[in-house]
């Protein structure tokens, strides 16, 4: 049994811990959201670390407390807008009464990134910019990929047999995810928006191919 004196420590290191973990998250955050507004307000990619510290309020040495690289920031930035857009196609599917309505919601969900001219400005830099993320930070964007898929995934399961081996229902949810993708890549790369003609038919499209007998 620990002695009083042990207890005390013990417990004056866990709250130490928390509190500089809370203060650890509020600098990153301050850090992502200035990220985010200097994307916004300049269509780049990688904006000027310093502009990125003045904007946040942080030092240079408050950076790198957290980050050995600015790729690492924008990797955190990356990860965080998908974990939104989850956020926001969990909302879209959950209204949802069939499979077939939760795999329209899915893509039409991702699509309307295009179609607000908000969330295209802010959604562009990362969608033009992942692949060389990905080639440095591998693991991390498959953890973060693995998240939309997942969802996809879960409504796909309505659709097909419950014999229907889950690897292929797998594959149909990751071909899926590429083809909605490659859309909204191709809109905002182009400044365009999907047209209600052009989302019926890749829902069409993505729903016959996921729901054939094998």
């Amino acid at each position: 049994m620990p002695s009083l004196a042990q207890t005390f420590a013990r417990r004056a290191i866990e709250r130490s811990t928390a509190e500089r973990e809370a203060a650890y998250v509020e600098e990153i955050t301050l850090l992502v959201e200035a990220t985010y507004r200097l994307i916004e307000k300049t269509g780049t990619f990688e904006p000027p670390l310093r502009d990125i510290l003045k904007a946040a309020g942080l030092s240079t040495q408050a950076f790198y407390k957290h980050f050995r690289t600015k790729d690492e920031l924008l990797l955190v930035l990356l990860d965080d807008g998908r974990r939104r857009l989850l956020g926001y196609l969990e909302h879209r599917m959950s209204k949802a009464a069939t499979a077939e309505e939760r795999v329209r919601a899915w893509i039409e969900g991702v699509l309307a990134q295009a179609a607000n001219a908000k969330a295209a400005k802010r959604t562009k830099p990362f969608m033009v910019n992942q692949d060389r993320l990905t080639d440095q930070f591998p693991a991390e964007q498959q953890a973060s990929f693995d998240l939309l898929i997942d969802l996809l995934e879960s409504a796909l399961g309505g659709l097909t047999r419950a014999s229907v081996d889950r690897r292929l229902r797998r594959r149909d949810a990751e071909a899926i995810y590429h083809a909605t993708f490659g859309g909204l890549r191709a809109h905002l790369i182009h400044g365009t928006r999907p047209g209600r003609a052009e989302i019926d038919h890749l829902v069409t499209f993505c729903l016959n191919g996921a729901a054939r007998k094998r």
